[in-house]
């Protein structure tokens, strides 16, 4: 896949009513400060349009970017970040999940795990969520260049186990430092596609 052209079409709140799309949607699904905004970027060759933060917890909306006009990444809020209070946990629990509910267009569901940790209580549920809506989420471990290569395979193993995955789930490691791992998740974009056209 080659990205040209990037535009933040679509941004939703809390009181929004989510776009009708007729292009396909891949969602990107992880905790405040996994490193959503650092992968978009990375995956968009764009330094900032995504919009990264100090503070955890920052995307509070559900972002659309037009990419190629071909499909969207759709920035899901990230969920977890400690000091949130329990109104606003809620608020971004029910903007994802009415997401998930209610897209027509979703192909595809990235879901972004630290690859230095196992997988947190919330991780857990988001996962079990995407499962319950239908998807089988594609594994993002992220933050690769902060573990040596010696550590990946025990690290994935750790985040499949706490999972408790299904068969064939897809783990890519990702750094957004080198942008190993992009060109596997743009393999799998041109495959998600091609299945698109093929109806």
């Amino acid at each position: 896949m080659v990205i040209k052209n990037v535009n933040l079409e679509t941004v939703c709140g809390i009181t929004s009513t989510l776009p009708d799309n007729k292009l396909p949607e891949i969602a990107f699904a992880g905790k405040s400060n996994v490193g959503k905004s650092s992968l978009i970027n990375g995956l968009m060759n764009r330094k900032s349009l995504a919009r990264t933060s100090s503070q955890p917890g920052k995307t509070q909306t559900i972002n659309y970017y037009n990419i190629n006009d071909e499909l969207y990444f759709v920035d899901l809020p990230g969920y977890g970040y400690a000091t949130a209070n329990e109104q606003v946990k809620a608020q971004w629990g029910k903007l994802i999940e009415d997401y998930l509910h209610q897209s027509k267009q979703i192909k595809g569901v990235f879901l972004l795990i630290d690859i230095r940790h196992a997988p947190s209580e919330n991780d857990k549920i988001m996962y079990d969520w995407i499962l319950d809506r239908g998807y089988q989420p594609i594994i993002i471990a992220t933050k690769l260049d902060k573990i040596k290569r010696s550590q990946i395979q025990k690290q994935i193993k750790l985040i499949t186990d706490t999972l408790d995955v299904v068969d064939h789930t897809i783990v890519i490691p990702y750094s957004a430092l080198t942008k190993q791992g992009r060109e596997e998740i743009y393999d799998l974009l041109d495959v998600m596609l091609e299945k698109e056209a093929e109806g």
